[in-house]
């Protein structure tokens, strides 16, 4: 963009708040679309499976199979534009294993999905050791995968992948806070790979993805909106081992993700602090604190309801903290004066 341009590349004033949806994401139409499909799709066969709000499982004697899936998403234009795919088989992995954790399930395979425009073997080969690594960081084996090639439906390429899991009967998390639990959080890596629409909106309002990036940490802007999402798999054993009610994966929805533990208010008072890449995609996009929240992980990727007893043994047994408390009420999230 030129010196003195107050437009974006749509025509958009340059001095506009954007929101998720101006970006092309509307998160309540997606949810609308999605509760659609569930119920196209109808329920189990009875007595053979049923599902928590990140992972299918399935009865198979005296434990659960659990299948989760999910995809990388338009963090896959950053890694085209610097082309450097090395990161986002870690979160293709990240994604799907996350999500079993938080359902109280071990992640014990993981399959892939690339589909591309046309066949490139140098980026084929960083997406495979950016799986290897995630599967690795997992602790579960990476059993293969499906690559088609496309032209006609694909332009660049997609990536996703499915993961298996398993979990006795009673070591899945039954999803639901009480009041008076104890929250505790564990700090992200970054944005991970939700509302990535919105901050490659905001970045590429007047910069670059290879521009030198304003804040330490990372040689180019694209390279920390690249920094891969963390695999939370080893915190499955300490959950386990205390009196987690649920968990939440803290992803695309931003902190109203805790709203899936139950029609409670969750209080937030001591959040970890968010990195310089959040800062940044709110001062470039003049985004809202609300929206920032409702869109971006902001420092915290992973929260566990539990028993007050056990907060603290919980988060000294990992590099958690107590973050804030679940209370009597409508289903909300308050955390830095905010109300979600």
């Amino acid at each position: 963009m030129t010196e003195g341009d107050d437009t974006d590349r749509d025509g958009t004033a340059a001095d506009d708040e954007l929101t998720y949806a101006d970006a092309g994401v509307d998160i309540d139409a997606s949810e609308a679309a999605t509760a659609a499909l569930i119920g196209a799709v109808g329920g189990d066969v009875e007595g053979e499976g049923t599902d928590s709000d990140y992972a299918g499982l399935i009865d198979i004697g005296d434990r659960y199979l659990a299948l989760a899936t999910d995809g990388v998403g338009t963090k896959l234009l950053v890694a085209e534009a610097l082309g450097d795919y090395s990161t986002i088989g870690i979160d293709c992995v990240a994604m799907n294993v996350n999500d079993l954790v938080a359902a109280g399930v071990r992640p014990v395979a993981f399959v892939d999905y690339l589909a591309v425009e046309e066949p490139d073997e140098r980026f084929s080969e960083q997406v495979g050791e950016g799986l290897s690594r995630g599967a690795e960081l997992a602790d579960m084996a990476l059993v293969g995968g499906e690559t088609a090639v496309m032209p006609d439906v694909i332009k660049g390429l997609d990536l996703a992948g499915t993961c298996a899991g398993l979990a006795p009967k009673d070591g899945v998390f039954d999803g639901s806070a009480r009041p008076g639990d104890a929250l505790v959080g564990w700090r992200s890596s970054g944005i991970h790979s939700n509302g990535l629409t919105l901050a490659r909106e905001a970045t590429t309002r007047e910069h670059a993805y290879d521009d030198p990036c304003p804040f330490d940490g990372y040689e180019t802007i694209g390279e920390a909106l690249l920094e891969p999402t963390r695999i939370y798999a080893d915190l499955l054993g300490p959950l386990r081992d205390h009196d987690v009610h649920g968990a939440a994966h803290v992803t695309g929805g931003g902190w109203t993700n805790l709203e899936r533990l139950g029609d409670n208010g969750y209080v937030v008072d001591d959040p970890f602090d968010s990195q310089p890449v959040f800062e940044f995609v709110q001062s470039e996009g003049k985004v809202s604190d609300e929206e920032m929240h409702r869109t971006f992980n902001m420092g915290t990727g992973f929260v566990a309801a539990v028993d007050p007893a056990d907060a603290d043994a919980l988060a000294e047994a990992t590099d958690g903290r107590v973050i804030g408390r679940v209370d009597d009420g409508d289903a909300s999230v308050s955390i830095r004066g905010l109300t979600l």
